[in-house]
């Protein structure tokens, strides 16, 4: 039972004893004691005064005399004026650390057959170019919030919509047809995904010549880029896919599949995956049927160009386009016929879209369309909407081949973590394979937890090198300390300690390590408040506080060198169990932590 709910039990009693009336629990607030007072849970008097009759310190002086007397876990109390500070006892700090030790998933909910189903759509790439910096950003936050809303006690399905289709797509072909000579992954020893997103640049390069030089003939920019050849042939293409041109068709497969297996090896690399893989070349004709059966309703209405529109005006909004006049879909089809297939797939009850602000105009329709369609959860979809990511360098464009490669970032942060360990001195003694394991998995955790730790509506600015610092709010510091928390406990197993069953009461515990029992009990409290919020940081910045508080307490304490015997097994115990919670909350944001550094 938890400290609090034990308080909260005594005061309703000692109202009733006290002044003779019942209250509800709920109206009992306990709320953590300011740093500057003495105590651990502070109780506001002021709704108890019509009660008591009395003035506000005197109240507090009342049920603190009552509590001091008949509640063990109440060890002192003090009054500053409407606020009642409790310090609670020892034995009950031990009691609650040993709920905590018995529990191995602590703060975690599984889900049961009948919790809710929630969607979470995350990555959403083209098939033009490889992963970059961006998508990074994206699929972290995804990938995370699937785990906090699935440790919130929900069914979680992991989603990703691949745009596959439309004339980016046909650049990429183009180019490889004109200037490829045939070359494969396997001839030229490149990831498909690479090799396709250098015809892509390669296209804008033969496309801006081509322009220049038709102004050089006299042409404005405007007059050029309607005339250039590359682009009418590009549209062609296009035309020609939406038929079903076989020939194109056989080499739009043959390009996306070098493509996916280069996504496979990045998205491993990354540590995310999905459940189900969407194709927009497969939703794009549903969502067509869906808007036409709109327009049937009454929904929607034609103009004389034959386009297709939803006006939305009585939302206070404008009228949006959902086809063209030659009957060509827009990403907001696409996305009614994506929302169609996944209902028919699985029973949803909620949606979230893990997608940039730039695209907050967007969802907010899409949410009042599928509202309107009579998608039950239209009204209640969620946009997790989330800021830019930049280097230091500033912006990045993916048609300049400007972009940061997410695979060329992954590897650039396991050098680096490679190179700041071995100066540091963390690798020395281990083999090759496990010094190039522990560099993976600083590299990688040090890029997560630089990332996922700023509120995701930000926009952020991504420092390589100040991510893999070693002290601060950084991943390798979190992941040392969870090192050293595994060294001190294999020492311990070595002296013949291991913490199993209950730690028994009865020591008297120094205010730092009841405040860690406090903190490592505040887990639950964190993952439910991330899951309301639908916000990785607040983990990220809880493991950090909980680390730093610990690694105080490690420089202030001796452990295995403590004499008496059953503060040294309580305090391995506090370290197994701080280790816990920090293994827990960086595995909600998909970070490994290694147990040796």
């Amino acid at each position: 039972m938890k400290i609090e709910d034990k308080l909260v039990a005594s005061i309703v009693n000692g109202l009733r004893t006290l002044y003779g009336q019942d209250v509800a629990p709920e109206s009992v607030q306990l709320q953590k004691t300011k740093r500057e007072f003495e105590g651990h849970l502070t109780l506001v008097v002021f709704p108890f005064l019509k009660i008591s009759r009395k003035g506000a310190e005197q109240t507090a002086q009342e049920i603190g005399e009552f509590l001091k007397a008949n509640e063990p876990a109440v060890a002192a109390f003090n009054v500053i004026k409407g606020f009642l500070n409790l310090t609670v006892a020892s034995d009950a700090w031990i009691e609650l650390l040993n709920e905590i030790q018995a529990d191995e998933h602590y703060g975690l909910t599984e889900a049961g057959e009948k919790a809710p189903l929630v969607m979470i759509e995350y990555s959403s790439p083209n098939t033009n170019k490889p992963l970059h910096l961006g998508h990074v950003r994206n699929n972290l936050l995804g990938n995370a919030l699937a785990n906090i809303v699935s440790a919130n006690g929900n069914r979680v399905v992991k989603t990703n919509i691949v745009n596959d289709r439309g004339i980016h797509i046909c650049k990429s072909m183009l180019a490889w047809k004109k200037y490829g000579n045939g070359e494969t992954p396997e001839s030229s020893g490149k990831k498909g995904d690479h090799l396709v997103g250098d015809y892509y640049v390669s296209f804008d390069k033969h496309y801006k010549e081509e322009v220049a030089r038709l102004m050089g003939k006299g042409m404005t920019k405007e007059e050029a880029e309607a005339a250039s050849p590359l682009m009418q042939e590009t549209r062609e293409m296009l035309v020609k896919w939406e038929a079903g041109d076989s020939e194109v068709r056989a080499l739009w497969d043959m390009m996306n599949n070098w493509v996916y297996a280069g996504f496979d090896e990045t998205y491993r690399k990354m540590g995310v995956g999905f459940d189900k893989i969407y194709y927009e070349s497969e939703t794009y004709l549903e969502g067509k049927k869906k808007v036409m059966e709109g327009l049937e309703k009454g929904l929607f209405f034609k103009k004389e160009d034959g386009s297709i529109w939803a006006d939305l005006t009585a939302e206070g909004l404008d009228h949006k386009l959902l086809l063209r006049a030659d009957g060509t879909s827009v990403y907001m089809t696409q996305d009614i016929g994506t929302a169609k297939l996944r209902f028919a797939d699985y029973p949803i009850d909620k949606m979230i879209y893990v997608v940039g602000n730039e695209q907050n105009y967007h969802f907010q329709v899409l949410s009042i369309l599928l509202d309107k369609l009579g998608f039950e959860w239209g009204k209640s979809l969620v946009h997790f909407s989330y800021g830019m990511v930049e280097l230091p360098e500033g912006k990045m464009k993916s048609r300049e081949g400007t972009v940061v490669d997410a695979d060329d970032l992954m590897e650039e942060m396991i050098e680096t973590a490679k190179e700041t360990s071995q100066e540091l001195g963390k690798l020395d003694g281990l083999t090759q394979e496990e010094a190039d394991n522990i560099a993976r998995i600083v590299g990688l955790g040090a890029l997560k937890y630089f990332i996922l730790k700023v509120d995701a509506r930000k926009n952020m600015t991504f420092n390589p090198k100040e991510s893999i610092d070693f002290n601060g709010n950084t991943g390798p510091f979190i992941q040392y300390t969870y090192a050293r928390i595994q060294s001190v406990l294999r020492k311990a197993a070595e002296m013949g300690i291991t913490i199993t069953g209950t730690i028994p009461v009865g020591i008297e515990l120094t205010e730092k390590e009841k405040g860690l029992i406090q903190m490592v009990a505040d887990f639950a409290a964190v993952v439910k408040q991330a899951g309301e919020d639908y916000s990785p940081s607040v983990i990220a910045n809880y493991t950090y506080d909980l680390v730093k508080e610990y690694n105080q307490f490690y420089h202030d304490f001796s452990i295995l060198r403590e004499e008496n015997e059953a503060v040294k097994v309580f305090r391995i115990a506090l370290s197994a169990n701080v280790a816990k919670v920090v293994r827990l909350g960086m595995g909600l944001l998909g970070i490994e932590v290694p147990s040796r550094m």
